[in-house]
């Protein structure tokens, strides 16, 4: 068996929460560890979107997403937005990955310029530092030129840019079957198994002409 890996995730303040907690509970089903960000912004979102309050304080967070998700004890930890002491702020004890899911374009843009005015923001900093997988999950349309430039300058420095875009050859019946779509991408970029959606080639039927 595999030894769980630990996880970043951040949730900002772009449409497209239900991939974000999708993401979260696929992660702690399959027994990873999470760090979980969210900006206040994306509070908002979760409960526009989802209808679903998420706290303000870390510790009612933790108690709220592992009665929602389901997790053992130690395996999720929320940070603040101004927990700076947390691991996450820090090369010397960076996760193994991060996704931020979805991802604003201002976000996008502080990444790419440096800034780290946030923890969020900090943690992907560190991820890029210290040559760590860095996932961001943007879900906008159209991008501009200057989004596009954004997306560029990250991935030429080493961050996945995966864009919010199911596909839909395995035929999805229901909006679960689209949002696990995008879920299972990310999933497998982490190298983290599931059973989400069916694979290219796998129970699918070939295309007519």
């Amino acid at each position: 068996m595999n030894k769980p890996r630990t996880i970043t995730l951040a949730l900002t303040g772009a449409s497209g929460m239900p991939y974000g907690l999708r993401l979260l509970e696929s992660l702690l089903q399959s027994g990873q560890h999470v760090y979980l960000l969210y900006s206040k912004v994306a509070q908002i979102v979760v409960q526009q979107e989802m209808n679903l309050t998420l706290p303000s304080q870390p510790r009612e967070a933790e108690t709220f997403l592992k009665h929602l998700y389901g997790s053992s004890t130690g395996q999720l930890k929320v940070f603040g937005r101004e927990s700076w002491y947390s691991p996450v702020a820090s090369g010397t004890n960076p996760a193994d990955a991060m996704v931020i899911c979805p991802c604003t374009m201002g976000t996008l843009a502080a990444i790419a310029t440096g800034l780290s005015q946030n923890l969020i923001e900090r943690a992907a900093d560190v991820m890029l530092k210290e040559k760590r997988q860095l996932i961001l999950v943007p879900r906008e349309t159209p991008f501009s030129t200057v989004h596009l430039e954004n997306m560029l300058k990250l991935s030429n420095v080493g961050a996945v840019i995966l864009p919010a875009n199911p596909g839909f050859y395995h035929h999805p019946q229901t909006l679960q079957d689209i949002i696990d779509f995008i879920v299972a991408r990310i999933l497998d970029h982490l190298a983290i198994k599931h059973q989400l959606i069916p694979r290219w080639g796998e129970k699918q039927s070939p295309p007519t002409q």
